[in-house]
Order: C-alpha cells, then structure tokens, then sequence
C-alpha cells in the first residue's frame, strides 16, 4: 500500500510520465501531419533517412541525366533536318545535271540549268554552315561533333551519335564547293557524282535517325525510372496522413485525460488535511 506523503506524490509522478509520453507522441504526430514525411530526419530513422537520402541523390543525378538527353536529341534533330534538306537539294541537283547533259540543249538554256545548280550547290553550303544547337554542329567538315550523352546517374555509361560530314567536297557529299555543270560532258559526269551523294547521306541520315531513337527512347526510360525512384523514396518516408489524422485525435484526448489524471493527484494531498482536523 502506497505510504501518504506531502514530500512525494507518486501519482503525480506518474500522471506526468504518462502525460509527458503523450505530448512527445503528440508533437510527432503534429510533425508528421506538418511535413508529410513519417521519417523527416535521421533521428527519426537513421536507416531509412539514409536509404532515402541515396535513392534522392539517384533521382537528382537523372535530372541532369534528362538534361543531357535533351540537349542531344536537339543536337540530332537539327543535324537530321538539315541533312534532310540536302538531300532534297541533291535531288533537285540531279535534276539540274540530267537536264544539262542533253546534246540538243542551246547554249542559253545551259548557262540558265547551270546557274540554277550552283545556286542549289551553295545552298547546301549555308545549310550544312547554320546546322548548329548550342554550338555543336554534326555535319560540318572543319568542327563535326559527335554527340555522347549521359545514359546513367553515376556518369559511366553513354549513348554516342556519330558525326556525320555532308559539307560539299566531304566523304558523303562527293559534289564539289565548284561543281558545275557548264558543258554537257561535265553534266553527264555530275549525274555519277549526285547519285553516289545521294545514297551516302541517305545512309548517314539513316544512322542520325537511329541515333535520335536511341536517344529518345533512353530519355522516356530515365523519366520512368526518376518516377520509380521517387515512389521508393516515398514509400520509405512518406506519412499516411488518413492514420495520423486518425491517431492526432486519439492522442489529443490522451492528452485531455492525462491533464485530468495530473490534476487528481495533485490534489490528493490535499486530503491528508483533513486528518489534522
């Protein structure tokens, strides 16, 4: 049996513990609800903070991961638009050469067929020139840049495009910077020299096309895979905030009935007056 005491109420003690035990669960729970995160710091679980804090910094490396993706895909993309348009300017080239190596063909209408081939030659310069995003350009003989994007959040691993030359008088485009096709010989000999251009950058722009899908593809997976990475980590730290909710309110009646229960015995010593009556 409990000794009576003025010096010391151990029921209060008690009621205190419980309360003070309360309000600690209280105050986690009001944290919960404030942050959305059951595991907001590593003091609240060293382990799962930590394994989230890696699973972020994967998530964070992705995004310059994406970064990287984009910027190469645009590289690409204007490579092969540009690659486009010559070979549309080759086409309409041979066009030009074909006509020009008619025997039967006046002199005017020569100097015309040829003066509206070199206009299509030099425009295949300009293009090839103003290829260029973010400085790199793909198709330029003097700077080709071959592009390698990031491929993994640790940096290792890459995807490469290959650059691709197509300036005029290069290893794809065999029509010179000063073709012409002035003389009828000298038509009958481009229309060699046009088709063996035109199937080189058909080819280069069949490998511009699969390095662009490759780098789109990779692209849609490393969103896919920063999603799941984020949905791990939010497994781990998340709070249910339906069952914290739930549990604020157990805890805040808790919290009523502990400041009852400190009340009552406080005043139970009161009582022991009365015996000195």
């Amino acid at each position: 049996m409990p000794m009576n005491s003025v010096n010391t109420n151990v029921g209060a003690m008690v009621a205190l513990q419980n309360l003070n035990k309360t309000n600690s669960e209280l105050n986690t729970t009001q944290t919960r609800i404030n942050t959305g995160l059951k595991v907001a710091s590593a003091k609240d679980n060293g382990a799962i903070w930590a394994i989230a804090q890696n699973q972020r910094s994967d998530s964070g490396a992705l995004n310059a991961v994406k970064e990287s993706l984009s910027r190469s895909i645009s590289t690409v993309d204007v490579a092969l638009s540009a690659g486009e348009s010559i070979s549309d300017l080759l086409l309409q080239m041979k066009e030009k050469a074909l006509a020009a190596a008619d025997t039967t063909l006046d002199s005017a209408s020569r100097v015309a067929l040829n003066d509206d081939f070199k206009a299509l030659r030099d425009q295949i310069g300009k293009v090839v020139t103003n290829a260029t995003f973010n400085g790199a350009n793909m198709i330029k003989n003097t700077t080709p840049t071959t592009v390698a994007a990031l491929a993994s959040a640790d940096g290792q691993n890459k995807i490469t495009v290959a650059a691709q030359n197509l300036s005029l008088g290069g290893g794809n485009v065999t029509v010179g910077a000063a073709s012409s096709i002035g003389t009828q010989s000298m038509a009958a000999a481009m229309i060699a020299t046009v088709n063996t251009s035109i199937a080189n950058v058909s080819s280069a722009l069949s490998k511009l096309g699969t390095g662009s899908k490759a780098l789109s593809s990779h692209f849609d997976f490393v969103g896919k895979l920063q999603d799941t990475i984020d949905a791990g980590v939010g497994n781990l730290v998340d709070a249910d905030l339906a069952k914290e909710s739930a549990r604020l309110q157990s805890l805040q009646t808790k919290q009523q009935l502990g400041i009852q229960a400190l009340s009552i015995a406080n005043s139970s010593s009161s009582t022991l007056l009365g015996l000195f009556r």
